[in-house]
């Protein structure tokens, strides 16, 4: 983690110094040119530590759009009625507040695109359920809640939840957690939709706006995902091509579809909130 007021760089050596001490120099040089090759180290460090130095919220996430040279167009499924634009959702004058969930494709623009589009949508009043990596990016940390499952402040997930959810904001999730993977029938889609955004709907009584995203990684990607799968290797290899895809999406074209807004009240006793999670995923993908 970047300490207070330091400006986060990904920098290899740095890292690998940190975690191994006086044993990182026995690391063979090959493997640490491959990690900072597959994690773009240069290219990254660009937005994060030059272009972007000093920008802060819907501010850095509409450079990082800019310098990936994404274009992304926005539009409603509204009983069937596609339209381009926002206009046909409700904002928050009303003082109630979304869950906004979306599947979750490439593990890159689209976290970033879609923390654009809700923050122009709704004056920057949303907050994200994010990985606790992700707060050592100076410029995004305004935006999130940091969520850490398995280090030393798992403990501490609950609250970090409800610290969301109790806040005046449109709290912004991907439910799956991990970004979407090949399926044993060849299609690509997330994996199963966690409960939680369900239950916290229900006790702070938000309406749930559905999001689908378009896109996919490359097939190095899913290929990688699968055989680490099917070998049960516990660590996320697939995570560390995520800046190389990233690499790989950059100036192309997304569509973003916002459905209609789903009333809490939906979420009755006839399914379990697991069984509502996944009908909510089902939703999203006929968007």
């Amino acid at each position: 983690m970047a300490s207070e007021g330091e400006e986060f760089k990904v920098d290899i050596d740095k890292i690998l110094s940190d975690k191994l001490g006086n044993k990182a120099k026995f690391v063979p040089r090959p493997i640490v040119t491959w990690l900072k090759n597959i994690l773009h180290q240069d290219w990254m460090n660009v937005h994060l530590c030059g272009k972007g130095k000093g920008q802060i919220g819907v501010d850095w996430l509409d450079g990082c759009l800019e310098y990936l040279n994404v274009k992304i167009n926005v539009q409603t499924n509204i009983n069937g009625v596609v339209q381009a634009g926002l206009d046909a959702i409700p904002g928050n004058e009303d003082g109630r507040y979304y869950t906004i969930v979306c599947n979750h494709p490439l593990g890159g623009q689209d976290g970033i695109a879609l923390g654009s589009i809700v923050c122009h949508k709704f004056d920057s009043q949303m907050v994200y359920l994010v990985n606790d990596i992700l707060m050592n990016f100076k410029g995004l940390a305004p935006l999130c809640v940091p969520i850490n499952k398995t280090g030393k402040n798992s403990r501490n997930f609950p609250q970090m939840v409800e610290t969301a959810f109790q806040s005046p904001k449109n709290v912004v999730m991907f439910p799956a957690g991990l970004c979407s993977r090949r399926q044993d029938d060849g299609s690509i889609c997330d994996l199963e939709w966690k409960k939680t955004f369900i239950s916290k709907t229900v006790q702070y009584k938000r309406d749930v706006l559905p999001v689908h995203f378009s896109g996919q990684n490359s097939d190095k990607f899913y290929n990688i995902a699968r055989w680490c799968k099917r070998l049960n290797i516990k660590f996320n290899f697939a995570m560390l091509y995520l800046a190389d895809e990233m690499y790989k999406n950059q100036g192309k074209t997304f569509t973003v579809t916002f459905g209609e807004p789903i009333p809490w009240q939906t979420f009755d006793k006839s399914k379990t909130p697991i069984e509502w999670a996944q009908w909510v995923k089902d939703k999203v993908y006929n968007l």
